[in-house]
């Protein structure tokens, strides 16, 4: 993914090939959904794109969520905005504005999956637990096997750390609802 990202930053574009590819019959079937039609689904992926490369020429910029994810929030964003203003013409200072930029992000949390909201939370917990929690749910090792890699003196002391770094990703749930 860090390959497309720096590919677009350079307007390479093979990298906006590439996202037009994995993502147009999407959007073109959102917009189709949506009372458009296939010229609105191109317009509204250029549009999309250029909000995409002035995102990433933001020095701050983070990406969140799949690359896939954020061009399809970009384009239901700007789909929704149009729909409400029928004379809607998206100016370059509209791009910029921080409301605009805000509904994005918005957009963006609204169509994370589950599988990258919790990787945003696992970026946010301790090393260790984030180490644990990787080791226990995605490499499926035994409480046992946790046990030993981790120098716990019981099988207890494993459950119970593996309880608290469960913990400190619900809290950041709760607090992000």
């Amino acid at each position: 993914m860090n390959n497309i990202i720096v590919d677009l930053k350079t307007e390479n574009n093979f990298a906006f090939g590439k996202l037009y590819q994995d993502n147009f019959g999407k959007i073109l079937n959102f917009v189709q959904n949506n009372s458009g039609n296939q010229t609105d689904a191109e317009d509204l992926f250029q549009e999309a794109m250029m909000v995409l490369v002035e995102k990433l020429r933001q020095n701050d910029f983070q990406l969140t969520a799949s690359i896939d994810t954020y061009v399809y929030a970009i384009c239901k964003n700007l789909w929704f905005k149009k729909l409400r203003d029928k004379n809607y013409e998206l100016s370059v200072d509209e791009l910029k504005s921080c409301d605009f930029l805000t509904s994005i992000n918005d957009s963006v949390e609204d169509e994370k999956t589950y599988l990258e909201k919790l990787k945003g939370y696992l970026l946010k917990i301790t090393d260790h637990c984030n180490r644990l929690i990787h080791d226990i749910f995605f490499k499926e090792k035994a409480i046992d096997q946790i046990q030993k890699d981790y120098g716990y003196s019981t099988r207890h002391n494993a459950q119970n750390q593996k309880h608290k770094c469960v913990e400190q990703i619900k809290k950041l749930k709760e607090n992000d609802e």
